[in-house]
Formats: structure tokens, C-alpha cells, sequence
């Protein structure tokens, strides 16, 4: 069995709480948030031990993982304190604010060897796990262009008043919805070398972004156009999609159907013919043992909790460990210097600033007292 420990019981921290204690390989031993009117019904309902302050909890319960769920500015602090006791380390995305402190995060948990993973879950996604297959077997022959998408319902108005309406405390269209196709693209053709003609907007939100859109360069010559915007009312729920042009054909993708179209010169993957074909998440997702939210929240719970249940020598590496998760946040930061200098374009160069010296002033305060996510 592996005890686990949870950070921050908001809408995603309930629903980890739910899928882990559901797992058959993990005890939860500890529960600890801001809010004492939420862990007084858990207490009562669930008979689970709770606390309001972590060092206390990892003091009381010592576990053998935390699972943090909390305002991603917390992030850097927590995931400090775990990785200083060598606790392995599940944390929500983005992995910090800074991405000289993911970095150095992710050499402390390599250095002491150390399971971690962020919650970058479509990388769990039937659909985008076929893409990823698709593409490392060279189906659509040299990849020139995508174009990365993901729009929702999540700003409608004027509001303010959480943490997600602040861009120093992680909300934010760019932190929260951008970061996911952003790590996609980063999956598919690694790290982007640069950013440029980005527009961060905002149409209701007045102290963070609605809107992204951002023109990314990849190694060997392949480009991608990001767009985002939560503020998109025609959106039931969040959708992320992904549309790739290759020599040989063309690869549309969401979260429910991986669309493949090739052309006569392409050699076909086994199961697949010349012109469009669908493959379904449904079939392409195996199935697992507590369904919340989608299959793929439970299947990377399972990923990092197999990995800690691993002998140290045969863990190898984990999918959206904070290594994978620094790098997005490179990109993240790249979007943002690029946008600063279109802003100001009186200051600004012809060339994007190596990610490897990111602008450093974009988290506020932290504190080790649990907020919810």
C-alpha cells in the first residue's frame, strides 16, 4: 500500500480525494485544507483525519506521498517541504510560476529519486496517445504545422475575487487553459525554441487573460499557432484540440476521436487505409477501475501510483514528471516575454530571450497553510 497525503480539497482536490481512495493499492492518512467547514464534513462523512496545516499533517501522518491540489502559487513552498522529507510528489499544473523553480525542483526530485508527476491528464487521453503513436511512427511523413486550440465557458463576466482571477496567483486563460495544449505540443515535438506575434487579451477578467494567441517554432522547421479563450460562451465545457498538417496527410484530434487523413504517397500504419479514418477514445482507452471526470483522471493517479509501488531501479521515467512539466512551463513563460515585447515593441529584440533566463517577477506570496484549488 501506498499512504498518501492530500493538499488542498477544492473542486480537483475532491475529485483526486475520490479516485484515491477508491484505489486499491492506497490509504489516504491525511486530508489537509484552508477551509475548516469542508474538512468538518469530511470528518464527519468519511472519518478521514484532517488537518489546516501541512507541515503538521507530514509531521502526524508521515506518508509515503502527497497529492497537492492547491493555487498554483503554494506550489513551490509545498512541493519543497514533501521533496526536503523525500516524499514522492503528485502536484496539479501548472508545476510552479516560475520556471527557474520547476527546474530546480525537478533536479531535487531526480537527485533524491523521487517519483513525480503534474496533472497534465490528456497525455492519458485515448485520442492523444494515438496521435503521439502516430507521429513517432512518421504516418503523416514531416510534420510542417499545427494549430493547438482549447476554449470554454469559464469567464462570462465581470468577476473577480479567487485566486484564478489573478495572474500573480496562477489564474489566469494562459495557466490554466493554454498550459494544456502547450504540453501537448511539448509531448509531440519537445521543447519550442521560440514565440512570437502573441496577443494576451482580456475581455472580462481585469487583473488576468481571457484570450491567448501565440505563433510557437519548433526544432526541424515545425511551427504551431496557439489559441485559447475561456471566455467563449458558444463552449459547454472546456474542449482542447489539436490539428496537425504532415506531408503525407493530416491528424484532428479532441479528446473523443483521433481523424487521420493519408494521402496515396503515405504508407499506412497497420489498421489504417489511404484517406480519413477515426479512432475513438472509447476503444482506444483501457479501462480502469473508478471512472470520475473521465477515464484518463483515474489512469494518471494509477500511472504515478504504480511508479511509486515500483522498485527504484525499474521505475524508469514518468509521463509528465517535473522535469516534462519545466518545460512546458519554459514555454509558458515564452509566450508571456513574447507578448511583453509586442507591448512594447520600442524595447523589444528580434529574437525571443533563451528560456533558460525567464522573466522571474510572476508568482506572489506563498504560505504553507492549504488554500483549495
Amino acid at each position: 500500500m501506498v499512504t498518501v497525503a492530500m493538499v488542498g480539497i477544492g473542486k480537483m482536490g475532491l475529485s483526486h480525494l475520490a479516485m484515491v481512495r477508491a484505489h486499491p493499492d492506497v490509504e489516504v492518512v491525511g486530508v489537509c485544507d484552508s477551509i475548516g467547514y469542508v474538512l468538518d464534513v469530511l470528518s464527519k462523512y468519511t472519518g478521514l483525519t484532517t488537518f489546516t496545516d501541512f507541515t503538521t499533517m507530514l509531521d502526524t501522518v508521515k506518508p509515503d506521498a502527497v497529492i497537492i491540489a492547491t493555487p498554483s502559487a503554494s506550489h513551490v513552498q509545498l512541493i519543497r517541504e514533501a521533496l526536503g522529507r523525500g516524499l514522492h510528489v503528485f502536484c496539479e499544473k501548472p508545476l510552479t510560476l516560475s520556471a527557474d523553480e520547476s527546474e530546480e525542483l525537478a533536479a531535487v526530485a531526480a537527485e533524491k529519486g523521487l517519483v513525480t508527476q503534474v496533472g497534465y491528464h490528456n497525455r492519458f487521453v485515448g485520442a492523444f496517445q494515438e496521435v503521439k503513436r502516430l507521429l513517432d511512427a512518421g504516418a503523416i511523413g514531416t510534420v510542417s504545422h499545427a494549430l493547438a486550440e482549447s476554449y470554454g465557458p469559464v469567464v462570462l463576466k465581470p468577476k473577480g475575487g479567487t485566486w484564478r482571477s489573478k495572474r500573480v496567483s496562477g489564474g489566469g486563460c494562459l495557466y490554466d487553459y493554454a498550459a494544456h495544449p502547450l504540453d501537448l505540443l511539448s509531448w509531440y515535438f519537445g521543447e519550442a525554441v521560440s514565440a512570437g506575434g502573441t496577443v494576451i487579451s482580456q475581455v472580462f477578467s481585469a487583473e488576468t487573460d481571457d484570450q491567448v494567441y501565440s505563433t510557437l517554432r519548433f526544432a526541424d522547421a515545425v511551427s504551431a499557432q496557439l489559441s485559447v479563450d475561456w471566455s467563449d460562451e458558444s463552449q459547454r465545457k472546456m474542449t482542447t484540440k489539436l490539428s496537425i498538417w504532415g506531408s503525407a496527410g493530416k491528424i484532428v484530434v479532441d479528446r473523443q476521436e483521433c481523424q487521420v487523413y493519408l494521402r496515396d504517397t503515405a504508407e499506412p500504419p497497420a489498421g489504417y487505409h489511404h484517406g480519413w479514418n477515426s479512432r475513438y477514445t472509447t476503444t482506444l482507452t483501457p479501462p480502469v477501475w473508478f471512472y470520475l471526470r473521465g477515464e484518463e483522471y483515474s489512469a494518471q493517479i494509477d500511472h504515478f501510483v504504480r511508479a511509486v509501488l515500483a522498485r527504484p531501479e525499474s521505475r524508469g521515467a514518468t509521463q509528465n514528471d517535473f522535469a516534462s512539466a519545466a518545460a512546458t512551463d519554459r514555454m509558458i513563460e515564452m509566450v508571456l516575454v513574447s507578448a511583453s515585447a509586442e507591448e512594447n515593441p520600442v524595447r523589444a529584440t528580434t529574437t525571443t530571450p533563451p528560456a533558460t533566463k525567464p522573466r522571474k517577477s510572476l508568482f506572489g506570496g506563498r504560505s504553507t497553510r492549504a488554500a483549495a484549488r
